[in-house]
């Protein structure tokens, strides 16, 4: 029997402002640390802690995307956040208390019914640099496109 190949979904989100203008940033790695597919978009106003489960709410929808939702079990997923609260929470650690985090989380565990394997790991900051780079990235395009408006 093959070993199922592992996939590294690193994931951030942040706001400048908390609430403020928004984004979110995900890699996808294999298990090399070689990157395969990085993304990143603005999400208008959130706070940071929605801007997190809107990361992994697009990591999951594009992991189906690119593996197949029918492949999904020949992988085992490790999505690495520096957000404490979302990896406590998906892993049952957490209650899910805010009003507008509960519809994000049901979204993002409706999603995981698809995936066989998928472990929750909480990194530093500094651990998960190329996905917060995305998330500052897409903030400044936003923000000069917002000034390009003016």
């Amino acid at each position: 029997m093959s070993e199922n190949k592992k996939v590294i979904i690193s994931i951030d989100g942040g706001s400048r402002g908390n609430p403020g203008p928004a984004a979110f940033g995900v890699v996808f790695s294999d298990e090399t640390g070689r990157i395969i597919k990085t993304y990143s978009e603005s999400l208008g106003i959130a706070t940071n802690n929605e801007a997190e489960y809107g990361g992994l709410i697009f990591a999951l929808k594009k992991a189906k995307q690119i593996f197949g939702k029918e492949n999904l079990k020949q992988y085992i997923f490790e999505i690495k956040s520096d957000s404490e609260l979302l990896t406590r929470q998906l892993s049952h650690r957490y209650k899910i208390n805010g009003e507008k985090i509960q519809p994000l989380f049901l979204e993002a565990w409706n999603l995981l019914i698809d995936f066989s394997a998928v472990n929750f790991t909480a990194v530093p900051r500094e651990q998960n640099s190329a996905a917060d780079r995305l998330v500052n990235e897409a903030l400044d395009r936003n923000k000069q496109k917002t000034l390009a408006n003016l």
